[in-house]
């Protein structure tokens, strides 16, 4: 999708981090965008950032976790756009530590942000890609942990990998329609959501083990100070949009990881498997 100039975006999680980022480099390239966030003080304070420009901004308030909330998100977009043609499901949340830790709160929490969230997304806005006759372009956040995992990771990385495995399988359904489809997989960046308890709904509050093994202040300065600037990652999207990437990586370091969790998979065929067992007959269109 190299023409982005006029187009119509929705972003989730706009208000800050990742999704500000995105907004400003589409913002940049002439792409009128629909910000959409749960926080509204926030929301409200990142478009007053915006300044004036030249294209047309609106700002929507929106639990994504809430089917109902999104389809009526997409509904005033569509109203007020007339179509829609990026869709970046953004939103995200942390939560939670050891396996064994875990509260169904905890699971519920950031399941239902961040793997439904996604999958609302994508019910709702891809009809309004399709209609507008003019192709598209989805951006689903995934992270690095959705390749590699460990440790205290167990729920977060679990929406992860979900992510991915709905971003590739989304991909090849959507292709025909001129619809690309990519994972962005950010490593370390300078975000709030190591804070994103701050939204956790009341509902929810029954809390397990902490994400973090250490200090979560000393995390979070990690994070503040050796994470990457959140702009720059949206110029790696805008990049990977232009270029129909499969998968939108923020750092060339993380080649390395990936590469030894394949050869880990690889060597796991060790003969012991029977003949046969393809996937053939499942990716055929008959």
């Amino acid at each position: 999708m190299e023409d982005l100039e006029h187009k119509v975006a929705v972003i989730t999680g706009a208000a800050s981090g990742i999704g500000l980022g995105i907004a400003n480099a589409l913002i940049a390239e002439g792409v009128n965008v629909a910000m959409v966030d749960v926080q509204q003080d926030a929301l409200a304070a990142a478009r007053s950032g915006l300044g004036d420009t030249n294209v047309d901004v609106q700002t929507y308030v929106c639990d994504v976790a809430s089917r109902d909330a999104v389809r009526e998100t997409a509904q005033a977009v569509r109203d007020h756009f007339g179509k829609v043609n990026i869709l970046c499901n953004n939103a995200g949340v942390v939560a939670g530590g050891p396996a064994d830790e875990l509260t169904y709160d905890d699971w519920d929490w950031v399941m239902g942000v961040n793997l439904g969230g996604v999958i609302n997304g994508m019910q709702e806005y891809i009809p309004l890609i399709k209609a507008s006759g003019e192709g598209g372009h989805i951006v689903n956040t995934a992270s690095i942990l959705g390749h590699i995992t460990g440790a205290r990771q167990a729920i977060y990385s679990t929406t992860k990998y979900a992510v991915v495995g709905l971003s590739e399988a989304a991909r090849a359904d959507l292709a025909p329609h001129n619809i690309g489809v990519s994972a962005l997989c950010p490593g370390m960046i300078n975000t709030n959501i190591l804070r994103s308890d701050r939204n956790r709904p009341d509902d929810l509050s029954e809390i397990g083990s902490s994400f973090t093994a250490d200090n979560k202040s000393m995390v979070e300065t990690a994070f503040a100070t050796q994470g990457l600037d959140p702009n720059k990652v949206g110029e790696q999207v805008v990049h990977g949009i232009r270029m129909d990437k499969a998968y939108i990586f923020t750092h060339a370091q993380l080649h390395q990881s990936i590469t030894g969790r394949y050869e880990q998979i690889m060597a796991a065929f060790d003969g012991s498997e029977a003949e046969g067992g393809g996937m053939g007959a499942l990716a055929s269109d008959d």
